[in-house]
């Protein structure tokens, strides 16, 4: 299994800290959890069932006309690569590991690119995958060279693959009511945005063909009936909606400003996370997990990924450890 944030039960048993003490700020999810409506009996004692509102509210809230529920972005993850034959695939790196992984393991061969390097690399690719808002950097490409790189992939065949796990915050960024578009697919992420990554709820954006295809490769019911309940309301909520991205902006800033008073100046980020690159990454986030505040360490580049603190305490802890070690090791 890849390293992921959110391996929390992990760190309580290698550091000996009680779970109640620790602030996880692991992973990219949004602190505040939308409130869970009451479950009704039925969806709990009855089958899932599709069409039950939770795809009218998706559709309208992602303003497209097709997609698919799944069981979080990461079922999409695994079952794509088995959807095409053998083929050259340009990955933007660094990237979600699991992205690369799948393709890798279904037997296709990658390519690791970086943002100035696609243009020269794309007539030679049959897929280019990409996380935008990308994580862990943050680096966001704008929609019109997305949808130019895919004319030219869609033209021979290829597809354009853009997971839009963090977009929620940036929605205007967003080409997902593209994705009717041959060749175009699009992943969404509900348990990020919404704070309710337990939920694993997620959503392929695509031409209904492809859709039907991964449909029928992972099989029915794969989002359980409390998650679909779940799923439509949070949708529905629009006035929640605004507040949530307003708060996530606002909370990413102070994130970004307590940084880089204390040294660690953010080189990338996005409204659900702030990201440090630099070779202090190992001896900091060690320093950190000591002290019960537990962030996420990436080797290759050396660098730390801060979610969002839930409130001011949080910020000050958060705080206070950062100006310790620079004490330590001044």
């Amino acid at each position: 299994m890849l390293e992921h944030g959110g391996r929390l039960l992990r760190a309580v048993k290698h550091y000996g800290i009680a779970r109640e003490q620790w602030l996880d700020l692991s992973s990219g999810i949004a602190p505040w959890a939308y409130p869970v409506p009451p479950i009704p009996l039925d969806a709990w004692a009855r089958l899932p069932e599709v069409e039950d509102g939770l795809e009218a509210a998706a559709r309208q809230y992602y303003g497209v006309q097709h997609l698919l529920a799944v069981a979080g972005s990461q079922a999409a993850i695994q079952v794509l690569p088995h959807m095409r034959g053998s083929s050259r695939v340009g990955v933007l790196s660094p990237c979600y590991a699991e992205h690369p992984h799948a393709w890798q393991r279904a037997g296709h061969t990658l390519v690791e690119l970086d943002e100035t390097q696609v243009e020269a690399a794309l007539d030679s690719l049959d897929v280019l995958l990409l996380v935008n808002p990308n994580n862990p950097t943050g680096r966001l490409v704008p929609p019109e060279q997305l949808l130019a790189w895919h004319a030219r992939l869609a033209a021979r065949g290829g597809w354009l693959l853009v997971d839009e796990a963090f977009m929620d915050n940036s929605p205007a960024h967003s080409i997902s009511d593209c994705a009717d578009r041959p060749g175009l697919i699009v992943l969404r992420s509900f348990g990020k945005f919404f704070g309710l990554a337990g939920v694993r709820l997620g959503f392929v954006i695509a031409e209904p063909a492809l859709l039907q295809a991964v449909a029928e490769a992972l099989g029915p019911w794969t989002v359980s009936g409390p998650s679909r309940v779940l799923g439509q309301a949070c949708f529905a909520d629009g006035a929640a909606h605004a507040a949530q991205i307003a708060r996530c902006a606002q909370a990413s800033q102070r994130l970004a400003t307590l940084l880089e008073s204390h040294g660690f100046a953010p080189s990338g980020g996005c409204n659900l996370f702030q990201y440090v690159r630099g070779e202090q990454a190992a001896p900091l986030h060690e320093f950190l997990a000591r002290r019960g505040i537990l962030v996420r360490l990436f080797a290759q580049p050396a660098a730390l990924r801060f979610g969002l603190p839930a409130n001011e305490a949080d910020e000050q802890r958060l705080a206070q450890a950062l100006a310790d070690y620079q004490k330590e090791t001044a």
